[in-house]
């Protein structure tokens, strides 16, 4: 089966940090948070895949390249004009044709099981299988409605008079497997959506549309609050990704577990990091600093008793001696 990974989002809730990265780049634990998303992928056998690409696609490409070193083949979809997730699968046509495929977006973490998505949907016959996910709707999730066959039965932009009297509200995880009939449903060289415009008219036409229920872990990470509770729950071991630091704890400083260190820091003594920090490749922390609940880049510096918390901050950034940053995104 071949996969599409949707990169081309603006990432405006991120900024000021998509201004200088584009969210699919976002580092987790030292990686791309697009890197661990294909590895995924790759994880069940999947391994043609397409990343559609707009806003600032120069980091992507130059990151990743063709693959090889993921032991995959990558394609690109560069879209001039974002045209949406419906109208981006469309443009991206050529390297999808062929049977049905998966679209995942790039930003979240998750432990989905790929393998059981396709044979669920292989087994309903399904037109469309939305991964979905229990738990409270927040944010830009918008509910959708399951009835007792994991039939999909509702959306936001969907009629509602075919609906059952007992329905299931539940989150839709941003990933799906789609047959190639919906090609037909999208149209040329404009923006359209899947789950505002195509999901709804397929349910309406009554096409075979079910929701796979997931019920391991799942977070996106649409914005900083979000992008630092991904870093907090990796951390505290609830997802499948490695937590430990890719170099040695520093001796005499002062680290409160959990915390994640790259490679080649340099940590004050007299420093306190943690709990849940995380500093990049080439950080420093000079003395009586303080970093918690903090994501830094890769080389930021950190000034002599500066005081940081909640924060995200981008590559290159010094913090000044004395400061104290709460709950910012800063870029240099």
């Amino acid at each position: 089966m071949k996969a599409m990974v949707l990169a081309a989002g603006f990432g405006t809730r991120l900024k000021p940090l998509t201004q200088v990265l584009p969210k699919p780049m976002f580092p987790i634990l030292g990686k791309p948070v697009l890197e661990h998303t294909l590895a995924h992928l790759a994880r069940f056998g999947i391994r043609d895949i397409t990343v559609n690409l707009h806003h600032l696609p120069a980091a992507v490409q130059g990151y990743f390249g063709n693959g090889e070193t993921l032991g995959i083949e990558l394609h690109y979809s560069y879209e001039q004009e974002i045209l949406g997730t419906a109208g981006g699968i469309l443009k991206a046509r050529k390297y999808l044709d062929g049977g049905p495929f998966i679209v995942m977006n790039s930003d979240i973490i998750t432990d989905i099981d790929l393998e059981k998505v396709m044979a669920f949907h292989q087994a309903r016959g399904s037109a469309l299988t939305m991964v979905l996910t229990d738990g409270e709707v927040t944010g830009i999730h918008d509910p959708i409605e399951l009835d007792e066959n994991d039939r999909v039965v509702h959306m936001p932009g969907a009629s509602s008079k075919n609906m059952p009297d007992t329905t299931r509200p539940v989150t839709f995880t941003g990933v799906q497997i789609i047959e190639p009939e919906i090609f037909d449903r999208i149209p040329v060289n404009q923006f359209c959506g899947t789950t505002k415009e195509i999901y709804p008219e397929m349910i309406e036409d009554g096409r075979r549309v079910y929701g796979y229920l997931h019920k391991g872990y799942w977070q996106d990470m649409g914005t900083r609050e979000q992008y630092l509770q991904v870093h907090k729950e990796i951390l505290d071991g609830k997802t499948t990704l490695p937590a430990s630091s890719s170099t040695a704890l520093p001796e005499g400083a002062n680290i409160v577990a959990p915390v994640w260190i790259g490679k080649d820091c340099k940590i004050s003594n007299a420093a306190t990091i943690g709990p849940y920090a995380v500093l990049g490749k080439g950080c420093v922390v000079e003395n009586g600093a303080e970093i918690k609940n903090t994501v830094c880049w890769e080389r930021v510096r950190t000034g002599e008793n500066a005081r940081i918390e909640s924060s995200v901050l981008a590559t290159g950034v010094v913090v000044l001696a004395d400061a104290e940053i709460s709950k910012e995104s800063i870029i240099p």
